[in-house]
């Protein structure tokens, strides 16, 4: 019998379903801060731990009794893989849950650049009806543009199946595996796609290959009225690069979730053009994901408690060492 419940440690409080499943199984702690220092100590005891902050490596040098690092989503950059792996920690995730809601997103804010939302909704509010109304005219519709996605895991599905199915949007793709793009939508290289879209969506993850992607070079082969939408990370963009563009109004607009410095400061440039949509890395965050999101957290977490290897397995490479320290699969 275990000497205790065992212990699983949230960076952040789960949704109140998800916290539900835990009772009578796991006693739950929530970390009371976000910083480095406090993570490592706060997780010392830990059986499990559920992350939506970065992680420092320290922590899996720490926690002795921690048999796995679950990501409340999809993306492990928040988590030092290698470290977990040579400490025998298993990495979990829960892919697609979030899929819908950041698919939604970008067809919400794709529309919002095309309708000059924010310059409507400025003008109607401090200098009248007419002053708003005078947007109208150069407004856009979806319809019959062409929408590029680099990167085609479950959020580039998504938004291919909205942006074609749900505004008749010609759909064009690039993916690091080509074999991911469905015969129906037409592959492009990067450069390509990056002429030929008028909305290039990017969802791809952060990888050596991916970082600074989008540069000056593939910028100003975008049309003088095409938009880009970031929901990927904040460092495939080259922000200088996409700054320069906007300033001297050589591409339509941008939406960015993201940003390779997080919170974005208050006196970065982005905040100071009309043209450009700024939200605080939400997009995959609704009432509905935030639930599929935490319960996948937790019956993984669940799974693993219980002796199992979790149905979205990382770091596979880590389970012998991983049996050496839980040789009977149970605390």
């Amino acid at each position: 019998m275990p000497d205790r419940d065992p212990l699983v440690f949230s960076t952040h409080p789960l949704h109140p379903a998800a916290e539900a499943r835990l009772k009578g199984v796991a006693r739950l702690e929530i970390a009371s801060a976000l910083d480095f220092e406090a993570l490592a100590r706060e997780a010392e005891d830990a059986d499990i731990v559920i992350v939506r902050a970065n992680l420092p490596p320290a922590l899996f040098d720490r926690a002795k009794r921690l048999r796995a690092a679950v990501r409340h989503g999809a993306g492990l950059d928040m988590i030092p893989v290698e470290a977990a792996t040579k400490s025998g920690v298993i990495v979990a995730n829960v892919p697609g849950v979030n899929a819908r809601s950041v698919a939604e997103h970008v067809l919400f804010v794709a529309m919002a650049l095309l309708r000059r939302f924010r310059m409507v909704d400025r003008d109607l509010r401090t200098q009248g009806w007419l002053a708003g109304r005078s947007h109208a005219t150069a407004t856009n519709e979806l319809s019959g543009r062409t929408i590029g996605i680099v990167g085609m895991g479950h959020i580039g599905h998504a938004v291919a199946e909205i942006a074609a199915k749900g505004f008749a949007l010609d759909v064009i793709a690039n993916s690091r595996n080509p074999r991911s793009v469905p015969d129906t939508i037409p592959y492009r290289d990067v450069d390509d796609l990056a002429g030929e879209a008028d909305i290039i969506v990017l969802c791809c993850p952060l990888t050596p290959e991916t970082r600074g992607m989008i540069d000056a070079r593939r910028i100003a082969r975008m049309k003088p009225g095409a938009i880009i939408i970031n929901v990927a990370r904040g460092p495939v963009i080259d922000d200088d690069a996409l700054v320069a563009a906007l300033r001297d109004g050589r591409i339509g607009g941008a939406a960015l979730d993201v940003f390779a410095e997080q919170p974005l400061p208050a006196d970065h440039p982005y905040f100071s053009f009309d043209n450009v949509i700024v939200t605080p890395h939400m997009a995959g965050i609704t009432k509905e994901s935030m639930a599929r999101m935490g319960l996948g957290a937790v019956e993984e977490t669940l799974r693993v408690l219980a002796g199992d290897l979790p149905v979205n397995f990382c770091n596979p490479e880590v389970e012998s060492s991983y049996r050496q320290r839980f040789p009977l699969g149970r605390p």
